[in-house]
């Protein structure tokens, strides 16, 4: 192919994403200003008043537009970025810099990767202080101040750098010594590296942002420990976590591997339940674990990442593939950075397959709390008073939940369990 084709391609992509992304957006923006005017869905009679449902719908229609012009505004940053002329200086930026730094050092790669990275972050700092301080401020979720909020965001670069230095170092090494088979260890380092992350998230990285803490001694941690040894659970502890410091949104979640792992839930969501339906939440991330749904996700993600790596062995020496974003040669550093802008909108019409087996995943643990508890009150309870909450979306549009989502809805969710109790 010729640079020129290779260019339109990439270009039609980019269009096809975000026109199927904004077509959804807009069908789901109809779609709940028709429910706005319906009565409230029979799941949630008697849950939520009339003002919160009205809530909810206001809530989840100021997101949607916010996505759009976010949706609009980060496309046009792509746009800037790839076609525009901008990596071609960045790599010439990189070049020059390099010069102060050992050979082996690999330091032209490495700061191309990063300062690529930089220019995303940096764009994406007007829409994340927008929807943390207005968007979110306005129905009452944001509970973080612009200090923190500086603080984790300048955290988090210096985490890219101590992380994310080794890691591109060990990535072009690999590509530029491990042979015609480079992709292939390079899966594996990756694989290695995410399975590290993995265990030294909760107990390492997690803590530089929040403050963890094991659950108070009391009805609700006995209650669950005898669910962890009924089914068979060994955790490293379960811990609440000061979510009610940045938002008021609730959540629970299971993380780490072996003696790392633990459960971790929200203050929020302690405090909002009562002990049967916080039971039932857990039980819910226990069976994830249970049902090795953890190891399936992570299976699936590695053979897309296979595959993708050697998709780029064959362009990474293919200098039209370069030439047409603006590079007078292919490079190592240049195919990666290629690969992550591209690998979205060349593969985005798998998002719908991956929730999918993401959404099964979620019916079966619901079935598996509901069996553990001996009943699915409990389990329909908490997923009722989480989406209440938290002014979730109780009607989405079809189409935008099947892309969008990887949890099924609330309804979805509980008429499983009725049908399979």
């Amino acid at each position: 192919m010729t640079p020129e084709a290779i260019t339109v391609l990439f270009l039609a992509l980019f269009l096809l994403e975000f026109a199927v992304e904004f077509v959804l957006n807009e069908l789901n923006i109809a779609h709940t200003r028709k429910g706005s005017s319906a009565e409230i869905p029979a799941f949630f009679d008697g849950s939520m008043t009339r003002e919160e449902y009205a809530k909810s719908i206001d809530y989840t229609l100021a997101r949607a537009r916010f996505s759009r012009w976010t949706s609009i505004y980060q496309t046009l940053i792509a746009f800037w970025v790839i076609f525009g002329g901008v990596l071609p200086l960045v790599d010439r930026f990189a070049r020059n810099l390099a010069v102060y730094f050992p050979s082996w050092s690999r330091a032209e790669g490495i700061i191309f990767c990063l300062s690529v990275g930089f220019i995303f972050g940096a764009a994406s700092l007007p829409t994340g202080l927008y929807s943390t301080f207005v968007l979110e401020e306005r129905f009452g979720f944001n509970k973080t101040t612009l200090a923190v909020y500086i603080a984790d965001r300048l955290k988090g670069l210096a985490l890219g750098l101590v992380i994310g230095v080794p890691f591109l170092f060990c990535v072009l090494w690999l590509m530029e010594r491990a042979g015609p088979y480079w992709w292939f260890w390079v899966f594996v380092f990756i694989v290695a590296f995410q399975l590290l992350m993995v265990i030294v998230f909760p107990t390492l990285i997690a803590p530089l942002f929040n403050k963890f803490e094991p659950l108070k001694d009391g009805e609700f941690k006995q209650r669950i420990l005898a669910m962890a040894d009924k089914i068979g659970f060994k955790t490293g502890g379960i811990f609440t976590m000061d979510g009610s410091r940045r938002s008021a949104h609730s959540n629970a979640y299971f993380t780490g591997l072996g003696k790392a792992k633990r459960i971790v839930l929200f203050d929020t969501l302690a405090e909002q339940m009562t002990t049967d339906q916080g039971v039932a939440v857990l039980a819910h991330e226990m069976g994830h674990y249970k049902m090795k749904h953890i190891r399936r996700m992570l299976v699936l993600r590695s053979l897309f990442l296979l595959v993708g790596l050697y998709v780029l062995s064959l362009l990474v020496n293919y200098p039209p593939f370069f030439r047409a974003f603006g590079f007078d040669a292919p490079s190592n550093h240049a195919a990666l950075v290629l690969f992550s802008l591209l690998a979205g909108p060349a593969t985005f019409y798998l998002t719908p397959l991956i929730n999918y087996f993401s959404r099964k995943h979620e019916y079966e643990a619901d079935l598996f709390a509901a069996r553990a508890v001996g009943e699915s009150k409990p389990m329909e309870e908490a997923l009722i008073k989480l989406t209440v909450d938290n002014l979730s979306n109780l009607t989405p549009h079809p189409w935008y939940s099947a892309y969008h989502y990887s949890h099924p809805t609330t309804a979805e969710r509980i008429d499983a369990m009725r049908e399979n109790r």
